[in-house]
């Protein structure tokens, strides 16, 4: 079986080819094309084939991280949509929860008023009320003020619509009769209920992960049918899945109906790239550090397992969303970060980036602004003739002119300027750990920093440095670990229900009647999917809080209601550093995800290696923070395996570059990653 995996960055797009039989692996990585990413996504299919002698017909399978809902939703170009609500709860999108992003502050954006994602004259009001527990109907459904509002958003040229009624989570029943009736008269309206996309209570963050999901439902299903289409025109008839914000893959159709569930689509796979490296070296309490062109992406793995974004934390261009997710923190730090003096007249860097066009000014591409790539580039961390390979030459007197002009402004030598640079998008990546890990009581210096993305190993070690971490962990294919990970997981589906319980009352018949309904749903969606029974695994979870409490934390649903209880105690003592076990608890809603087993990317063959003598470029001055050395340059395919190497030295291949300083050691492990003690 012969896999793709291919990762949509802001600057490359990154492509692995795996055959699962052989255990061989083959990248390539090409230029992203931001005005339409499929393009680039073939062409890099297509090049990928003929480098690793692959017809593209042979290709079983395509899975893809996209950020095209990602982007839409923070640049804010979805589509025009409408809403259609029960009256009186017109302005839930407006009002939210009377929280303010900034507690003091009397001049701030608040986003959900500022850009909302359905204006206030495209929501529509119709009558019908449904009431706790249960559902039931207490005003029926007004069908022909649902027909009004349905051709009032067909005359404004209003194309998707989402559709979210008081308490529809437990009962669908009237916003799925709504929706009926909007394909009646408004047929080719995107619809998006919030009993099928978010089905829980809480009514501004159900309505808002409703509305966002019509918001960029019409960009990324019409990106998708681009990208089918293109796939088929080249010859590839492979299935296409698309990585979820969840850990794991979705049918493109699946996909066209809930893009809300890609909003993480590429740092999500970045998680489980970093997992799989972790696992070939026997670590698994790791924190993933992905460096691209535009963004650094964090995530925290403990004992292997990835943390998920609980209700509290998941946000999105500053939007509250239920959506389950991975507990991944982005902040705009990466190779194309540019310098800037802000208008207080404090060094900056970032967030804004110089993109994949025109880029740095090292790529060529006619980019005029300082970035941290010309800074590496100043300082000779980058060797200019194997960039990517050789495939690609930096050219060092435009790095070196853009620093310069730079360092005027900041009345430093061109050296310091660079050092600057790289000093403060470090430390700005070294707070964003923190914020992940110390301050959410995570002690960061017993993990391993797995570094990857095209910049990730540039800057780990100093990162770590400044983190007091011991380890940095560079992947096989450190620029492409993205695209390998999304090789590495299966099929996942999540459904949810809200079911109010007390510890010391519960109705264990309806709980188990609820995870088995949950159950059978995902099931009937993964036998639509092709996925036979055998071939399907279900966990369930519950969030459960003390009664009173405003937020709930994940547990596992294991053997029984009491051990779960249990384990909701000892994870509030974790979360928050106490826990009071005489206290009721209460759940809040039941959740189920099914795994649908996939072919998957396999340990890589041991690695040979070779000399220092083979594997040594070239040497030449390299600039550090404990001054300028006379630096070696390797190939990593050649070094030797399993023999320590002293810094300062500088790994070069294909996809990325690695940068050990003075004072640290290198291994090249037989397994394929790089270690490298700080």
């Amino acid at each position: 079986m012969i896999l793709v995996g291919v990762d949509v960055g802001g600057t490359f797009t990154d492509l692995v080819l795996a055959e699962t039989g052989t255990g061989r692996t083959v990248i390539h990585k090409v230029s992203t094309t931001p005005a339409d990413p499929s393009q680039g996504v073939v062409d890099g299919i297509l090049g990928l084939c003929g480098i690793a002698g692959v017809a593209p017909g042979a290709v079983g399978h395509v899975l893809h991280g996209t950020t095209i809902a990602t982007n839409a939703a923070l640049e804010h170009r979805g589509a025009e949509c409408g809403m259609i609500t029960t009256r009186g709860y017109r302005d839930v999108l407006h009002i939210g929860r009377h929280q303010r992003p900034e507690h003091y502050s009397i001049q701030q954006r608040i986003p959900w008023q500022a850009t909302p994602l359905v204006k206030r004259r495209h929501r529509h009001v119709v009558t019908e009320r449904l009431i706790p527990p249960t559902g039931a109907v207490l005003v029926p459904l007004a069908e022909e003020e649902v027909r009004e509002a349905a051709l009032a958003l067909k005359a404004a040229g209003i194309a998707s619509i989402a559709i979210g009624f008081l308490f529809s989570y437990l009962n669908p029943a009237h916003e799925r009769r709504a929706r009926d009736i909007v394909k009646e008269v408004h047929p080719e309206a995107f619809v998006s209920l919030s009993s099928d996309i978010a089905p829980q209570f809480r009514e501004f963050e159900r309505f808002t992960t409703t509305a966002m999901n019509a918001f960029i439902g019409p960009p990324v299903r019409d990106y998708v049918a681009r990208l089918e289409g293109r796939m088929k025109e080249s010859g590839l008839t492979a299935d296409l899945h698309i990585m979820g914000s969840n850990g794991g893959v979705a049918t493109a159709k699946m996909v066209g109906e809930r893009p809300v569930i890609t909003m993480l689509s590429g740092p999500a796979a970045g998680v489980l790239g970093g997992v799989w490296a972790g696992a070939l070296s026997g670590r698994d309490n790791l924190i993933t550090f992905d460096i691209g062109g535009t963004s650094a992406d964090i995530g925290i793995v403990t004992g292997g397992r990835f943390a998920e974004a609980t209700a509290r934390d998941t946000w999105i261009a500053g939007f509250p969303l239920l959506t389950p997710m991975i507990d991944i923190h982005t902040i705009g730090a990466g190779g194309g970060s540019i310098a800037h003096v802000d208008a207080g007249g404090a060094f900056r860097v970032g967030p804004r980036s110089a993109g994949a066009v025109p880029g740095p000014a090292a790529y060529g591409r006619g980019g005029t602004l300082p970035t941290v790539t010309d800074a590496n580039v100043v300082l000779g961390r980058l060797d200019p003739g194997n960039f990517l390979g050789g495939a690609m030459s930096l050219d060092v007197a435009a790095a070196r002119a853009v620093i310069a002009r730079f360092a005027e402004t900041v009345k430093l030598s061109v050296e310091q300027a660079a050092l600057g640079i790289l000093t403060i998008i470090n430390a700005n990546m070294a707070n964003a750990i923190r914020s992940r890990t110390v301050q959410k009581g995570i002690d960061p210096r017993g993990h391993s920093l797995v570094a990857f993305g095209g910049a990730g190993p540039l800057h780990a070690v100093e990162v770590a440095q400044a983190l007091g971490i011991a380890e940095v962990l560079v992947p096989p294919a450190p620029g492409i670990t993205s695209a390998m990970g999304l090789l590495t997981t299966d099929l996942r589906y999540d459904a949810v229900r809200t079911c109010f319980q007390v510890s010391g009352a519960l109705d264990l018949a309806r709980i188990e009647a609820a995870f088995a309904d949950m159950e059978r749903e995902i099931a009937a969606q993964f036998a639509a999917d092709g996925v036979a029974p055998a071939d399907m695994g279900f966990a369930r979870a519950g969030d459960l809080r003390y009664v009173g409490q405003g937020y709930e934390l994940r547990v596992a649903f294991g053997a029984s209601a009491d051990a779960a209880l249990a384990a909701f105690h000892a994870q509030h003592r974790a979360e928050y550093g106490h826990a009071f076990p005489d206290s009721a608890v209460e759940i809040v809603n039941l959740r189920v995800t099914g795994t649908g087993a996939r072919p998957k990317l396999g340990t890589p063959p041991p690695q040979e290696g070779g000399s220092l003598a083979a594997a040594l470029v070239r040497s030449g001055p390299v600039v550090f923070r404990e001054g300028t050395a006379e630096t070696p340059f390797y190939r990593r395919d050649l070094l030797p395996v399993g023999e320590a190497i002293p810094g300062p030295c500088i790994v070069l291949q294909t996809d990325s570059t690695t940068v050990v300083p003075p004072g640290c050691t290198l291994l090249a492990e037989a397994a394929g990653n790089l270690i490298i003690k700080v």
